[in-house]
């Protein structure tokens, strides 16, 4: 299960690693940064007044979507009979009513995991969304 668990971490962190270091590259030469190293900030200042602020929200954003991910890519790994079947996950459920033919007789071992998949994966990515624009100002409609 920890192989499963840090095989799916590495993979999302990845791309999202190299988005939020791109925004930090971009805010690190914005004209208020720039200032702030003139006025003599220290390195450990700018980093935390000006530059995490700006970051924060993307990082959220993509945090979201990457505990989506990885509930998907959990339940298919276990769907697929890669993980551990004494371990209850959406993707085992769903695996056993696929082994016993029951998709087309028995709905009910079905829908729920299918739902619930769906249902988490959706409310995960819509609190990074509203997170993002109650942090981010710009974001929200006039």
């Amino acid at each position: 299960m920890w192989n499963i668990i840090l095989g799916i971490a590495l993979l999302y962190w990845l791309s999202t690693a190299r988005v939020i270091r791109s925004e930090v590259l971009t805010v690190r030469e914005r004209p208020y940064v720039e200032a702030a190293r003139a006025a003599g900030a220290s390195d450990f200042r700018i980093m935390t007044v000006h530059i995490l602020p700006n970051v924060i929200p993307l990082s959220a954003l993509y945090a979201a979507i990457a505990v989506g991910y990885s509930i998907v890519a959990q339940a298919s790994i276990a769907f697929l009979g890669f993980g551990d079947p004494s371990v209850p996950s959406w993707g085992v459920m769903l695996q056993r009513a696929f082994v016993t033919q029951s998709f087309g007789t028995a709905w009910w071992w079905v829908i729920p995991p299918g739902l619930s998949i769906t249902l988490v994966v959706t409310g995960a990515y819509l609190v990074g969304r509203g997170y993002e624009e109650v942090v981010n100002p710009q974001l929200q409609e006039q």
